[in-house]
C-alpha cells in the first residue's frame, strides 16, 4: 500500500484526521458521506441518543446492507475487507488523539 496523505473529515460535526492513500480518497470520502447521513438519520430519529450509541447502530445497519448485498452476489469481500481493515487502522491511529481534544 502506497502511504497517502492525511485528509480531515467530519463526521456528525467532529473532525477526524484520517491517513489515507492518494488513489482511495475518493472512496474514502464517500464512505464518510455515507456514514455521516446514516449516523444523521439515526440521530435524527430521536429512538437512539449518544454519539457512541449512534455509531453503533449505524455500523450495524450498514453491516446488514453489506451482508445483505453479499448474499445476493457480485460483491469482492477480500477487496472490502482489505479497505476495512485499512480504514481500521486509520481510525485506531487517530481516535486517542482526538479524545484528548474532549
Amino acid at each position: 500500500m502506497k502511504a497517502g496523505k492525511t485528509i480531515d473529515v467530519i463526521i456528525m460535526g467532529r473532525e477526524f484526521r484520517v491517513a489515507c492513500p492518494d488513489e482511495e480518497r475518493e472512496e474514502l470520502l464517500q464512505a464518510v458521506a455515507y456514514l455521516d447521513k446514516k449516523m444523521r438519520g439515526i440521530r435524527d430519529s430521536g429512538k437512539v441518543v449518544g454519539s457512541e450509541r449512534v455509531a453503533i447502530m449505524a455500523a450495524l445497519n450498514i453491516t446488514h446492507e453489506l451482508l445483505t448485498a453479499r448474499n445476493q452476489g457480485g460483491f469482492d469481500m477480500e477487496e472490502f475487507k482489505r479497505r476495512i481493515d485499512h480504514m481500521q487502522a486509520a481510525l485506531d491511529a487517530v481516535i486517542p488523539e482526538q479524545d484528548k481534544l474532549f
